[in-house]
């Protein structure tokens, strides 16, 4: 007997717990999730977008439109910087994150300034709006490298089946 060879790729396996961080989002438009990999292949901060501790999602907005005192964005963490602030006391120099939207500029300061040298996203559907824009040109001046997830993967199931394990 062999070795199965439909395992999923390292960088799959990553991007697959950014994307299960996503879903404990509460966020009803948008849910995004990050993680950050040392360079022995280990977890050490997960994130996803919400409010910060202390401040019930029940007592902030979460629309994205109107007036900004009204919207969700100048109350919520996003994935990385989340994900940057659960790995405290872990050393980031040299760590990859995965993450499953392109970073926003605000997130990009917080990966330079934390010593992060390489990120890798699932989507980039923003990439023409001037905060990604800013982002990838602090990426390039601080020199982190940014690629695409490269999967054949369109999704991967689990189970929650004790029968299944």
């Amino acid at each position: 007997m062999s070795k199965r060879k439909d395992y999923i790729s390292w960088d799959e396996y990553f991007m697959g717990i950014a994307l299960i961080s996503a879903k404990r989002s509460k966020d009803p438009n948008t849910q995004v999730g990050a993680c950050i990999v040392d360079n022995n292949k280990k977890i050490i901060g997960i994130g996803y977008n919400g409010f910060p501790i202390g401040c019930s999602d029940d007592d902030f907005p979460w629309e994205n439109k109107g007036e900004f005192l009204d919207t969700k964005y100048p109350y919520t963490c996003h994935a990385e910087l989340n994900a940057i602030l659960n790995s405290i006391g872990k050393e980031l120099s040299g760590c990859k994150v995965y993450a499953t939207l392109f970073p926003c500029n605000e997130c990009a300061k917080a990966i330079i300034q934390s010593g992060i040298k390489e990120v890798i996203y699932l989507s980039d559907k923003y990439k023409e709006t001037d905060v990604v824009k800013a982002s990838k040109l602090l990426f390039d001046t601080a020199k982190v490298k940014y690629t695409a997830l490269d999967t054949k993967l369109e999704n991967l199931n689990i189970s929650f089946k004790p029968e299944d394990v």
